[in-house]
């Protein structure tokens, strides 16, 4: 369970980042997350709507006992929020000088 919640708080953590971006004006890099921007209503409802079904894949991977897997992606998902935040900041006025 513990695994389930960690990667639901990454999620979140990673919509808000991803929105954060966006605000800033920065094209979305991933190809299905552009995708799935595109194909909503709006772009954040797409981002939303693909975060649901990456929880779906999380709870096989919790009922297949896949616990390592989802370890794993919870560490990809930790580093690359860890990297949207240190890129959000050296975008910042403050770090431009």
């Amino acid at each position: 369970m513990k695994l389930l919640v960690e990667f639901s708080y990454l999620q979140m953590l990673d919509v808000l980042t991803t929105v954060a971006f966006l605000m800033q004006g920065v094209v979305e890099a991933n190809p299905i997350v552009n995708w799935a921007m595109d194909a909503g209503p709006n772009p954040v409802f797409g981002l939303v709507a693909l975060k649901f079904a990456a929880f779906g894949l999380a709870l096989v991977c919790i009922t297949q006992s896949r616990h390592k897997l989802l370890q794993r992606v919870n560490v990809f998902f930790a580093v690359l929020v860890a990297w949207n935040l240190l890129a959000l900041i050296m975008a910042s006025p403050v770090f431009q000088g």
